[in-house]
């Protein structure tokens, strides 16, 4: 699958390895879930990027000890109704203050691109690299935002607030 960063199809440093795979002594990996906390130990100890592929089904909660050594967390929509994903995006972002890579994997549909941007994403495993172009055109569509949301852009509230000089009541202090 083509990796889309930053609007554009970019090369996956990153190597999947599988369950009973052996890692790599060198480079940046990317484990599935039950493989990471296996061997989590183990796998923040290394020199190299790591990464965990996490499923919809599992609570985010238990990646916060590793998030400020994780490089990547994968975040996967299995079938395409299945929004759960976006939650846990939005936890990591929000709530946790995960600022590593977050990509969205599994089915990644060009309709909903605007909502994984929203949610926190910032890397996506895309089906076709015709869907790289649709989703730079969607991400430069789309600029201003009412929802506060895991992106961390100004809604349009905040910024009439921030050009007028008033005082940002979340920031508590005056912003000019």
């Amino acid at each position: 699958m083509p990796l889309v960063k930053g609007s554009r199809i970019a090369a996956d440093t990153f190597t999947r390895v599988e369950d009973d795979a052996p890692i790599p002594e060198q480079g940046a990996v990317l484990v599935p879930a039950a493989r990471f906390l296996a061997d989590a130990a183990e796998l923040m100890q290394r020199a190299a990027p790591v990464g965990v592929i996490w499923p919809n089904n599992m609570d985010v909660s238990e990646l916060v000890p590793y998030l400020d050594k994780l490089a990547l967390v994968a975040l996967v929509f299995p079938i395409f109704r299945d929004g759960r994903a976006y939650s846990q995006a939005r936890l990591l972002r929000e709530r946790y203050a995960y600022r590593g890579e977050m990509r969205a994997t599994g089915q990644i549909l060009r309709d909903q691109f605007v909502f994984y941007l929203r949610a926190g994403f910032d890397a996506f495993d895309v089906v076709k690299n015709a869907d790289a172009a649709a989703f730079e055109e969607t991400a430069k569509r789309y600029s201003v935002f009412f929802q506060p949301t895991g992106d961390g852009r100004l809604t349009v509230a905040r910024s009439r607030l921030k050009l007028h000089g008033h005082r940002d009541p979340a920031a508590k202090r005056v912003t000019v």
